[in-house]
């Protein structure tokens, strides 16, 4: 998988503002009569709206003259409930519609559009808001044209947020399971055998001298370490076999502050909890950091390679096969012994973005199991304060993030170490009295929280403040809001930023997000055209609700359901861009157990709770022997590109890693909004 972050926000945001653009009438027909019940046109066109197409859209491969876009996901019953109507005309004037309700077919509501949110492109020059945010009875919905109701929505719910959100909780819980490597997997349709039994015991190399794109000159023999370490389990990264320290410490940190935030949806108490993947994590981070020795171990194998030998991208194949692929064929040795490396000697400097969040997962990972294991607690607390004391925080060129840089290319560092600071002053504070273990570098709770708030005024006055939102290459949305809360439970003398500055900075930066959803007729607060674009959308939400409850009520929680709304259906292609949320979502996803394995059409087994990278600039090629094709398309059998717009295309297609390709970062903040959603709506969520 290869990433690249461009563009960012623009302009310097002022004030935060709820101002949804759109505006609706809209009739509640009295004593929700039924469609029998309705005037004999209405009732024919509610009829008709019930029994349209299962998908929604139109029958056929022609460009619709319009369609509706919901939150396949459902929507909460006491939440705001929006949805567009994409239009090929602004003529003959705004659309009417009507929201049924099904078995039986029962009309719930009337209304008319009457604001046009902007173009999207020059196939569908309007789009329209509507809202029925009324609607709060139980059940399934579908809203179809008035004047047409063969042009109708997919179905979707609207239920209790706790009800509404275990399904898409327990999917992202099963994509980790799914993504397990090492003699620790889970069986499953999708994962039959364990893989890379040979990790137990891989041998160690300098990072090799590699072009941008990650191929290296001959044999890795001459970087050999002599060293082998234990580098089995962990989860393999996206739609390949490799694994990285930077993005599994990432997915464990998140995983763990939304167990510890959230119990009920993610933790001790929660029907899916994720503690025994989140260790599943911390086992594997724990064995490529040496805690004796002082030496991090940064990635499990090669993409690339050269002439000479094969990498991981070379090859299309169930990750069993890799233990004896190609018998004793030399091209493939690094394919049936993948290479650990080395991030520098021991003891030196630690890249400070890997340093920053290994110490905040492992100062979590102090914090959840204390109580359940505490000798394991114990041990992550020592890695987090040794590996923290040695971040490089006068580092110099690229950070350290994959082999080629190019795969992650991170360009900040004081947001994770803002982070890891933070974490590690709650695990202190979280330590009964007296109960420390011994050997701490640092053993006062007010001392981390110093260096947190000297990194956060960096951060918040650096170039990169107003650039990005939370995600792999940004954890400020995260840390600044746990920086907050500690600031607000803890007085502590000497900060470089107080807690009002933290909450400003998390709003300045959901401005600006506003403000690119303005442009935006479907509302995400990201370019549809840049990757990620689904992970933003979930990191939105997530930031949109830590805002809220730390600014109290008339913050930004109606943001948090509107961009939920933009990645689970609610945009110009009417698809979920998370496998299994929904009734329209990718069948052919870049990942290669899911595609040799899972079905083609969206029936199971498919990678359930993978969130995809979602709508780029360009949908990319090139196909890799082994692949299985397969020709997803739109709702109604419309083909993706009709719905292309804003610089922005989607391609459900194996071979568009751009679009489609699954990855552990991508789909971590996925539960986490889906946490915030149940939380607020039942007024469980943390206190400020």
């Amino acid at each position: 998988m290869r990433r690249r972050l461009r563009g960012g926000f623009l302009g310097s945001p002022q004030t935060l503002t709820m101002v949804m653009a759109g505006s609706l009438v809209v009739s509640v027909l009295a004593g929700s009569c039924t469609a029998s019940q309705a005037p004999a046109g209405l009732a024919r066109t509610a009829q008709a709206i019930c029994g349209g197409p299962a998908a929604g859209g139109t029958a056929g491969p022609a460009a619709p003259r319009a369609a509706i876009r919901v939150d396949q996901g459902g929507y909460p019953a006491g939440a705001g409930k929006l949805a567009e109507i994409m239009t090929s005309g602004r003529r003959p004037g705004p659309p009417g519609w009507l929201l049924v309700r099904g078995a039986p077919c029962t009309i719930t509501s009337t209304g008319t559009a009457s604001r046009d949110l902007g173009r999207w492109s020059r196939r569908y020059p309007a789009v329209w808001q509507i809202s029925f945010s009324g609607v709060k009875a139980t059940g399934w919905y579908r809203i179809g044209l008035a004047d047409d109701p063969s042009i109708v929505s997919p179905w979707f719910e609207i239920a209790p947020a706790q009800s509404l959100y275990a399904r898409p909780l327990a999917n992202a819980l099963a994509y980790y399971q799914a993504q397990r490597d090492g003699p620790g997997y889970l069986r499953s349709p999708l994962r039959t055998a364990p893989a890379h039994l040979a990790d137990s015991r891989a041998m160690t190399y300098r990072t090799p001298a590699m072009n941008a794109s990650g191929n290296f000159a001959g044999s890795l023999s001459r970087y050999a370490t002599g060293r082998r370490i234990n580098a089995s389990g962990g989860w393999l990264d996206a739609g390949d076999y490799l694994k990285f320290t930077g993005t599994i410490s990432y997915a464990a940190a998140v995983m763990l502050q939304g167990s510890v935030s959230f119990p009920g949806q993610m933790g001790a108490g929660a029907p899916a909890s994720f503690l025994a993947e989140a260790r599943f994590g911390l086992d594997f981070l724990q064995r490529m950091w040496d805690q004796r020795t002082r030496t991090l171990y940064y990635q499990v194998g090669i993409g690339e390679a050269n002439s000479r030998y094969a990498g991981d991208h070379d090859l299309w194949r169930l990750p069993q096969a890799d233990d004896h692929y190609a018998g004793t064929d030399p091209r493939y040795r690094y394919i049936r012994h993948p290479p650990v490396l080395r991030a520098g000697p021991p003891g030196t400097p630690v890249s400070p973005n890997l340093a920053g969040r290994l110490a905040a997962g492992f100062a979590l990972c102090y914090r959840v199991f204390r109580g359940s294991d505490p000798g394991y607690a114990n041990r992550c607390l020592r890695s987090a304060e040794t590996v923290y004391v040695l971040a490089g925080t006068h580092w110099r060129g690229p950070l350290l993030t994959a082999a080629p840089f190019s795969s992650y290319p991170e360009v900040g560092w004081q947001d994770d170490m803002m982070l890891g600071a933070t974490e590690l002053a709650l695990a202190l504070r979280a330590a009964p009295a007296g109960r420390l273990p011994s050997g701490l570098p640092v053993r006062s709770p007010a001392t981390y929280l110093r260096q947190a708030a000297a990194w956060a005024r960096q951060w918040v006055t650096g170039p990169q403040a107003s650039y990005d939102t939370l995600n792999l290459y940004d954890v400020s949305g995260l840390a600044e809001y746990e920086l907050a809360r500690a600031l607000g439970q803890q007085q502590v003398s000497g900060l470089a930023i107080n807690r009002a500055g933290l909450v400003a900075a998390l709003g300045a930066r959901l401005t600006a997000a506003i403000q690119i959803a303005r442009k935006d007729p479907f509302g995400l607060g990201f370019a549809w055209d840049q990757y990620d674009t689904a992970a933003h959308g979930a990191g939105l939400s997530v930031m949109a609700h830590e805002y809220t409850a730390l600014a109290g009520p008339g913050g930004s929680s109606g943001w948090a359901q509107h961009w939920l709304d933009a990645i689970l259906g609610a945009n110009a292609w009417g698809v979920s861009f998370i496998v299994g949320d929904g009734s329209v979502f990718p069948h052919c996803p870049h990942n290669q157990f899911a595609n040799l394995a899972g079905s083609l059409d969206g029936r199971p087994p498919v990678l359930a709770g993978a969130t995809v990278e979602g709508p780029n600039a360009f949908a990319s090629r090139g196909a890799v022997t082994g692949m299985r094709p397969c020709a997803a398309r739109a709702p109604g059998g419309v083909p993706y590109p009709v719905f292309s717009g804003h610089g922005a295309v989607f391609a459900d297609s194996v071979q568009s890693y751009s679009t489609v390709e699954p990855g552990i970062d991508l789909t971590v903040l996925t539960p986490l909004a889906f946490a915030w959603q149940v939380a607020a709506a039942h007024g469980t969520v943390p206190p400020p």
